[in-house]
């Protein structure tokens, strides 16, 4: 069973919901960039570092402490993801910093002639990394393209685009611009088809709905905590025998075996805490009984029931907003194929002047392209001043959407 979401019980978890901005309440609606953290996130890396930080692997309290601190968030996001053991699941600075760590590494499988697929509608962590590595290893790339009137995946055309010399396929699991969610299960098995490794960017979708890398069976899916009421820490999911016959690039002596020789440098044992402590809280959202995992395929379930209401009631009230435009998927019908977070134009009104007269008034929004950069280009708004965007999560409420429908109207009028 689904547990009901009440947010308003939720929202004392989380102290910056708090604050004010002059006499306006702060509407955080820039979870699409990053997320506010609940107490017990901020507790859990005040708590490491209170009672003293160390490197791992000495034969003392506090560096067996760090130890245990990597130990306990491996295996909470083993369970998030559903990897097959926490080896699979690896540490870094960011998602962009891991892949284009492992890009580097893949790359060195390829040779001069072989292809790789990437995509418009991806964040370009997802974009720029593959696209060094393949004009460093003389590598052709080829693009999946999307549908410009309700930015959705060009999927039909994948088929076309994979041949036997297809290395590797990239995509998003969702828009970090668009809010569009992608098959990314039938995308794997079709690059599987053609003996291609998939690489899955997840940063967008992980705080809105359950992943399952077993059932996707993807090779590889990064996602960063910061989007998911943790801490600024990547994670990077891969399959044991891809991270282990890899060779990756490390400073002598690390570690041989994985995760410990993708994990460069030394790890923030802080943010590790924070990163077990938020996944913790997801896990709470599903209720007190089962293992983890079950307790977070429930929690994710009731964030992605309630975020469903959400979107609804934006988009309905949006037709309401005079030459408001929302860009994307707006049938109310088809909201489990998209996030709540959508791209939108008001008329007469560039972009960066509606992102500033909502922050004036409390409303926490982006304007621009968000790294979207292919999204931007193909939809011919980079050139005048992007998008503005506007995210949604489990801590906003149905009264904050109808204080931003009625500044819209407001700025509209």
């Amino acid at each position: 069973m689904i547990p009901n979401l009440d947010p308003h019980p939720l929202r004392a978890q989380f102290p910056a919901l708090g604050r004010t901005v002059g006499p306006y309440p702060a509407v955080f609606l820039d979870g699409p960039g990053g997320t506010q953290s609940p107490t017990r996130v901020i507790d859990a890396m005040a708590g490491y570092l209170r009672r003293g930080s160390s490197n791992h692997g000495g034969p003392f309290l506090t560096s067996r402490e760090a130890d245990a601190t990597a130990e306990a968030a491996r295996q909470a996001m083993r369970d998030l993801l559903n990897a097959r053991r926490p080896e699979e699941i690896v540490f870094g600075q960011n998602m962009t910093s891991l892949t284009f760590s492992l890009s580097r590494a893949i790359a060195q499988t390829w040779q001069p002639g072989d292809e790789i697929i990437v995509t418009r509608i991806d964040h370009d962590a997802n974009i720029s990394p593959w696209l060094r590595a393949a004009e460093d290893r003389g590598v052709a790339v080829r693009w999946l393209d999307f549908d410009p009137t309700d930015c959705t995946l060009a999927l039909d055309a994948l088929p076309g685009l994979l041949t036997e010399r297809t290395r590797l396929v990239a995509i998003n699991y969702a828009s970090n611009a668009v809010g569009t969610i992608s098959d990314v299960a039938r995308v794997v098995a079709l690059a599987h088809g053609v003996g291609a490794l998939t690489y899955v960017d997840a940063v967008h979708y992980a705080p809105h709905d359950v992943i399952d890398v077993q059932a996707l069976d993807c090779d590889f899916l990064a996602c960063s905590v910061y989007k998911f009421f943790g801490p600024h820490t990547g994670v990077l999911y891969g399959k044991y025998e891809w991270l282990d016959r890899l060779n990756a690039y490390k400073v002598r002596p690390a570690a041989d075996e994985p995760p410990g020789k993708w994990e460069t440098g030394t790890q923030s044992y802080e943010s590790l805490s924070g990163v077990t402590a938020a996944v913790d809280y997801l896990a709470d959202l599903g209720g007190a009984d089962g293992p983890r995992r079950e307790r977070l395929v429930r929690g994710m379930a009731a964030i992605k029931a309630y975020e469903a209401e959400l979107s609804e009631h934006f988009l309905r009230g949006a037709t309401g907003v005079p030459g408001l435009r929302v860009y994307g998927i707006t049938d109310v019908e088809s909201l489990a194929r998209r996030t709540p977070t959508f791209a939108i134009a008001l008329a007469g009104h560039a972009p960066e002047d509606v992102a500033a007269w909502l922050g004036e008034r409390g409303f926490f929004v982006w304007h621009g392209h968000y790294y979207a950069i292919a999204v931007m280009e193909r939809l011919g708004t980079l050139d005048r001043g992007g998008l503005v965007r506007v995210g949604f999560v489990h801590y906003n409420t149905i009264e904050e959407i109808d204080r931003l429908l009625a500044a819209l109207r407001q700025l509209a009028g």
